[in-house]
């Protein structure tokens, strides 16, 4: 009797082991059509309001899901501007089995804007010298007066000059230490990003005297571009955000947006410039131009400098597109280490 009740339990014990081997091969069978989905979508995409529609053997297999995005979760498996922002989404899926088990799967969802990005064209009006020692940053006019930001380290400077002249009128240097980036015009002070000293730098417009500092927001990574649209200075860090800062109080983010096209996640966002209700922004290493809209991050409209841009990069590749301005309603172009600065009419 002792025998059949041992041999009755190693059964049971059998049956359990092979139970949960084949429940362990199911979950990963399943899993693996989750992650072959959400592959798929990655490529394609999403636009706010889709719904994701996960495999049957997954909503099958499930108690619950929810979608995690660091500190924030959701049950609705909708893509809301509540959670998604566009561009890239680092998100992981939690599911509960009916078993009662936890799954954990992480996953990237793209988010584009739901209309085509428009291309824009334009004319060549004027050229104008520029010094192909500067390393450009930061790019504005302001009448005819340039005001530019030059970075690499032991040369980082901010100059004035006339449009058309290589010497600068006034000049402040950066310590040795200091990447100066992007920078821009804000009544009658100038502020100017550094690259990776977590600070920025205000001056006088007029004289260039350095008035004060102010250290980034934590969410930014870097400094990079920088513009201002009237209200907020608004900068990027080399990711696809782009931040609205209190201008007196430049550590403080009033509000972000992330950049996306109709089918591109555009990241590496540089010198910056707001002109009449739209950000533009340079992409590093791209000849292109994007028309950005600052309400929603939606890439309207983009330029092709292709054919302005390849004299300069093809004689050194880091000597990128990285300078817009306006001058009235044409825009006004120049890069890294680049001889010539360009005036060309939007058509």
């Amino acid at each position: 009797m002792k025998n059949k009740i041992i041999a009755g339990f190693s059964a049971l014990l059998i049956s359990a082991t092979l139970f949960t081997v084949v429940s362990c091969k199911n979950d990963e069978k399943t899993m693996n059509k989750l992650a072959d989905y959400n592959n798929s979508m990655e490529a394609k995409g999403y636009h706010f309001g889709d719904k994701l529609n996960l495999p049957q053997d997954v909503l099958d297999m499930a108690e619950t899901i929810t979608i995690s995005f660091g500190d924030k979760e959701t049950k609705d498996l909708v893509i809301d501007s509540k959670y998604f922002t566009l561009g890239d989404n680092a998100v992981t899926f939690n599911i509960k089995t009916k078993g009662g088990e936890m799954l954990y799967q992480d996953a990237t969802i793209n988010v584009y804007s739901k209309t085509p990005e428009q291309a824009l064209n334009y004319e060549i009006v004027a050229e104008y010298p520029h010094n192909p020692a500067n390393f450009v940053q930061g790019f504005q006019i302001d009448g005819n007066t340039i005001y530019e930001s030059d970075g690499q380290y032991g040369t980082s400077r901010l100059i004035t000059y006339k449009i058309g002249d290589t010497i600068p009128a006034k000049e402040v240097k950066q310590p040795a230490d200091v990447f100066s980036e992007g920078s821009t015009i804000a009544g009658d002070k100038i502020y100017q990003l550094t690259w990776e000293n977590k600070k920025g730098f205000v001056y006088d417009k007029n004289t260039l005297k350095l008035l004060s500092e102010f250290p980034y927001p934590d969410m930014m990574v870097k400094g990079w571009g920088l513009t201002y649209d009237g209200k907020n200075l608004i900068a990027s860090d080399g990711t696809k955000n782009l931040y609205f800062l209190n201008p007196g109080d430049p550590s403080k983010i009033v509000r972000y947006i992330s950049v996306a096209g109709n089918s591109s996640v555009y990241d590496q966002l540089n010198e910056l410039e707001y002109y009449k209700g739209f950000v533009y922004a340079n992409v590093w290493h791209q000849p292109i131009i994007l028309k950005i809209d600052p309400k929603t991050g939606e890439v309207v409209g983009k330029f092709d400098f292709t054919k302005i841009a390849k004299p300069f990069t093809d004689a050194d590749s880091e000597n990128v597109l990285n300078g817009i301005a306006f001058k009235g309603d044409n825009m006004v172009v120049t890069g890294k280490k680049w001889s010539k600065i360009y005036e060309v009419a939007v058509k």
